[in-house]
C-alpha cells in the first residue's frame, strides 16, 4: 500500500501540474496521499517533514534565485541582453543564423541571465534572422534550447545555473567541479546539436520549406498565459509574469559594456572558489550558532552569491542611465524569484515525504543497484526524477535529498571524487527533464509561436539526445580516468 500511495501521489502531481494547477497546492496534497496510504501521521509529515525540507531548500538557495532574477532583469531592462543579441546578429548575420542564436543564448545564460529572460529576448532575434535566411521558424525553439538549456545549464564549468549549485552542499564541491569532463560534455552537446540543426536546415532547404508564418506578439502572450506561468515556475528561476512589471530603456550600450557584467560573474566565481575562500579562516563555522559545519558545504554557494552581487553592482554602475526606473526593475526581479523558489521547494518537500515512507527503502535499494556502477545509478535516479517532475532542479534536489549522503558514502568507499558525482548528477538532471510537460519547453514554444507537433522533435534531439550522449561519455571517462 505504501508504494501504491507514492505512485498515486506522484501521478496526481504530474497530471494536474501538466493541466496548469499550481504545484504549491499539488505537492503537499501528493505528499499527504503518500503518507495516508502508508498509514503515517498526515499532519506531522506535512508540517514537519514536508515543510522542514522545503524550508531547508529555500534557506540554502533563495539568495541564488533572488540575485539571479535581479541580475537578469537588470540585463534585460538596461538593454544589455539585446545589445549582445544585436552584436552577434551583425557579426554572424543570416548566413549563420542558427549559430548566432545558439552563441547568444549560451553567452547570456552562462553569464547568469535567467533562462526565461533569455527566451523573451532571443525569440525576436531568432525570428528576424531565420526569416531573413529563409530557415523554417519551427527550428527556432531547438536553436534557443541548445544555447540556453543544455551545456550552459549542466556541463560548462562555473555556470551559475541553480542546477549546478544544488549538489554543492551535498558533495562539498564548487561550480567548477570536474572541469575537464564538463568541457568534454559541453563540446559533445554543442557539436551534436549544431550538426543536427544544420542537417535539419539543409533538409528544409532541399524541400523548399521557408520561414513560414509566425506572429510577432507571442512573447507577450506567453508571459500572460497562466498555464505557461505555472509550468515555467517549476523549471526556472524567473516568474515570466514579472517580465512586464518594469520599464525597459530605449538606449543600447556597447558590446563591451554589455558583456562585462557577464565576465564578472565568471571571473569572481572562479576567484572565490579557487583563491579567496580556501585562504579564509572559516573555523568559526564549527561553532554551534552556525550549525557546526565546514566551508565545504557552503563555499560553492557563497562563491556564486558573491559573483552575482559583484555583477549586479557593475551592471548598475555601467548602465543605470539606461534603466528608466531602477527601483521597479529591481523590484520586478526580486518578485520574479519568489514563486519559482517556492515551487521547486514544494517539489523538494514532496520528495522528502516520499523518502520518509517505509516503502521507499525498496525503491532506494533498486536504484542503488542499477548497473553495478554508482555513477550509472546516480544518473538514472536524477534522470527519472527530473523527467517525472518536469524540473531539472526539482528532480535533482529530490534525488540528492533522498540519496545524496548515500552516494557520498559510496564515493568515499570506492575512491570516487565527489566532483565527478557532482558533474554526473547535474548532467543527468538536464536530460529527460526536457519532456513535453517541462515548463521551459512549454514557455519556449509559446514564446516562439510554435507547437509541440512542429518543433518538439528537434528539441528532443538537441536537448535530450545530445545530453544523453554527453552523459554516457562523462560516465565512461570518469569510470576509467576519474575526475579531471
Amino acid at each position: 500500500m505504501g508504494l501504491l500511495g507514492i505512485l498515486l501521489g506522484l501521478g496526481l502531481l504530474i497530471w494536474l501540474s501538466y493541466r496548469g494547477w499550481s504545484v504549491l497546492v499539488l505537492a503537499p496534497a501528493a505528499a499527504v496521499i503518500a503518507a495516508l496510504f502508508a498509514g503515517e501521521p498526515l499532519l506531522a509529515h506535512w508540517t514537519i517533514t514536508f515543510m522542514g525540507s522545503a524550508a531547508g531548500f529555500v534557506a540554502q538557495f533563495f539568495p541564488l534565485f533572488l540575485l539571479g532574477a535581479i541580475f537578469g532583469k537588470l540585463m534585460d531592462d538596461s538593454g544589455a541582453v539585446q545589445s549582445i543579441a544585436a552584436f552577434l546578429t551583425d557579426v554572424l548575420g543570416p548566413k549563420r543564423a542558427i549559430l548566432a542564436v545558439v552563441v547568444a543564448g549560451a553567452l547570456v545564460t552562462y553569464g547568469g541571465v535567467s533562462l526565461f529572460v533569455a527566451f523573451f529576448v532571443l525569440a525576436p532575434m531568432a525570428q528576424a534572422l531565420f526569416r531573413a535566411a529563409g530557415i523554417p521558424g519551427r527550428l527556432m525553439p531547438a536553436a534557443i534550447a541548445l544555447g540556453t538549456s543544455t551545456f550552459t545549464m549542466s556541463a560548462l564549468p562555473g555556470t551559475p545555473a541553480i542546477q549546478n549549485a544544488i549538489p554543492m552542499p551535498v558533495f562539498g564541491t564548487t561550480g567548477f567541479a570536474a572541469p575537464g569532463l564538463g568541457i568534454v560534455a559541453s563540446a559533445i552537446m554543442l557539436g551534436f546539436g549544431l550538426l543536427w540543426l544544420q542537417r535539419a536546415e539543409g533538409r528544409a532547404r532541399r524541400a523548399g520549406e521557408g520561414f513560414g508564418q509566425r506572429g510577432a506578439d507571442h512573447p507577450a502572450q506567453a508571459a500572460d498565459d497562466p498555464v505557461v506561468r505555472e509550468r515555467a515556475n517549476t523549471a526556472g528561476t524567473f516568474d515570466p509574469a514579472e517580465m512586464a512589471h518594469s520599464e525597459a530603456g530605449s538606449a543600447r550600450s556597447g558590446i563591451a559594456v554589455a558583456v562585462l557584467p557577464i565576465a564578472v560573474v565568471v571571473v569572481v566565481n572562479l576567484l572565490m572558489s579557487m583563491v579567496v575562500l580556501p585562504r579564509l579562516d572559516t573555523s568559526y563555522l564549527a561553532e554551534v550558532r552556525f550549525g557546526g559545519i565546514t566551508v565545504g558545504s557552503l563555499g560553492g554557494v557563497w562563491s556564486v552569491i558573491v559573483a552575482l552581487c559583484a555583477a549586479i553592482v557593475v551592471q548598475v554602475a555601467l548602465t543605470f542611465r539606461n534603466v528608466p526606473a531602477l527601483r521597479a526593475t529591481v523590484g520586478a526581479g526580486a518578485n520574479a524569484s519568489v514563486l519559482p523558489v517556492l515551487s521547486v521547494a514544494s517539489l523538494v518537500g514532496f520528495g522528502a515525504v516520499v523518502a520518509a515512507m517505509p516503502a521507499f527503502i525498496s525503491v532506494r535499494d533498486a536504484v542503488l543497484g542499477i548497473g553495478g556502477n554508482p555513477l550509472v545509478s546516480l544518473a538514472v535516479s536524477t534522470n527519472l526524477l527530473a523527467a517525472l517532475t518536469g524540473s531539472a532542479s526539482g528532480g535533482l534536489t529530490i534525488a540528492l535529498d533522498a540519496l545524496g549522503s548515500t552516494y557520498l558514502q559510496i564515493a568515499d568507499a570506492n575512491g570516487i571524487d565527489p566532483a565527478l558525482m557532482h558533474r554526473v548528477a547535474v548532467i543527468g538532471a538536464g536530460t529527460l527533464d526536457t519532456l513535453p510537460h517541462n515548463g521551459a519547453v512549454v514557455t519556449l514554444l509559446a514564446v516562439c509561436g510554435c507547437t509541440h507537433r512542429e518543433s518538439y522533435f528537434d528539441i528532443v534531439m538537441v536537448a535530450i539526445v545530445g545530453a544523453l550522449l554527453a552523459l554516457v561519455a562523462v560516465i565512461g571517462l570518469g569510470t576509467v580516468f576519474g575526475s579531471f
